[in-house]
């Protein structure tokens, strides 16, 4: 694609924009189509939600009419990046006054001035120019005032087919991704206690019943003072992702400064706070890791530390220990009763052929994230190179 930049002008971004119309709530009966700031994904840039209103109990900011080709762009805590386009039509849809609804004219491409709106310059330089402490804030004017590059027509739009291109293969690798999760969910469930079964590798006569409490102990080892502990991982509640087999994310130890549990290369991990947010994991790596979180040591002559991972991620344990949560404020699982749930093992080596076909599962996964996250800086790079 070749670009010609000397014949680009800088322009006000609202003086190729069209004034969108407002409706007076008072005089509507019925019920209509509302987006909210909350709704908006900021990852993918897109509407993740849009509720059905009765005009009797609208909230008076909502009244901004909306259509397809509109960008959404939210004017509170702007560097959050609650930017969407709007790819659909929908009849009678509102959109919040927390929104800077950005409507291409004649001179402009819609789907242009949504890449330039969510670029990351337009973003930091929106950003500082917030007011406010609570909720942080621009306004329409601030918006509409700040000046963008602006191609010829024909180029916009070319300029807009080669982020869509980009998205369009985000969105193909994003929904393997979904695919093979839910592959994996149901290979999963499949190692019930009440009925295991695994293609031929599974089998009535090969699988003893033990409890947890037979196949791993908890470990107690704590550390006083985190900053001095020599570890600089930490493990908090918040680095575990729900369904994933081995914990990937992990903060500093530099700020902590109570008391906080200790973990090894190959520990189990179970967080025992809010057992329904389904969160257990392996960890490979040694760390620090939060009071809320159960440690287990697997005795891997009976079973193998990520085939314990497995069983503790069907939904038969999960429905366990969410029963034996106990507490009002915020339910905890205690290790005397995650002991005490039985399961099915089979023996070590057909452990290990069973995990050789979630390993090879998690391999894909692995180079589906990092297709993501390289089309994902190709597109950064492009928006800060061609719309600088």
């Amino acid at each position: 694609m070749k670009l010609r930049k000397d014949k680009w002008e800088f322009i006000r971004l609202g003086d190729i924009c069209e004034k969108v119309k407002s409706v007076d709530i008072r005089k509507q009966k019925g019920t209509f189509n509302y987006i909210d700031i909350g709704s908006i994904n900021s990852e993918l840039k897109r509407v993740s939600e849009i509720q059905e209103i009765d005009w009797s109990v609208a909230s008076s900011r909502a009244r901004q009419i909306v259509k397809k080709g509109d960008t959404l762009f939210s004017t509170v805590r702007v560097n959050l990046e609650r930017v969407a386009f709007l790819e659909h039509e929908l009849n009678d849809l509102i959109a919040s006054t927390g929104f800077t609804v950005v409507r291409a004219n004649e001179k402009s491409d819609g789907q242009y001035l949504f890449y330039t709106v969510s670029s990351p310059q337009f973003i930091d330089r929106l950003s500082k120019l917030q007011k406010g402490t609570a909720y942080p804030a621009v306004t329409d004017k601030i918006v509409f005032n700040e000046e963008i590059p602006l191609p010829p027509l024909e180029e916009q739009k070319q300029i807009a087919a080669l982020f869509q291109s980009i998205e369009t293969a985000m969105e193909k690798v994003e929904g393997q991704e979904k695919n093979l999760k839910a592959l994996r969910k149901s290979l999963i469930n499949k190692l019930t206690k009440q009925n295991p079964e695994f293609g031929t590798l599974l089998t009535k006569s090969i699988y003893k019943e033990y409890s947890i409490g037979d196949l791993a102990v908890e470990v107690p080892d704590r550390t006083d003072n985190p900053q001095k502990s020599g570890i600089e991982k930490f493990i908090g509640l918040e680095e575990f992702e729900s369904g994933e087999l081995t914990i990937r994310k992990f903060s500093s130890t530099e700020k902590l400064v109570s008391a906080m549990k200790l973990c090894k290369k190959g520990d189990v991990l179970f967080a025992r706070r809010n057992a329904y947010l389904k969160r257990a994991s392996l960890t490979d790596f040694d760390a620090v890791c939060s009071g809320d979180v159960i440690v287990m040591r697997a005795n891997e002559k009976i079973i193998l530390p990520k085939f314990l991972i497995l069983i503790m991620n069907t939904d038969e344990f999960w429905e366990f220990a969410i029963s034996n949560a106990a507490g009002t404020m915020s339910k905890r699982v205690k290790w005397r009763d995650l002991a005490t749930y039985a399961l099915e093992l089979p023996d070590l080596n057909i452990q290990a052929k069973i995990l050789e076909i979630f390993n090879q599962l998690e391999t894909t996964l692995s180079h589906l994230k990092h297709q993501k996250t390289t089309l994902k800086h190709l597109k950064q790079k492009l928006l800060n190179e061609i719309l600088s």
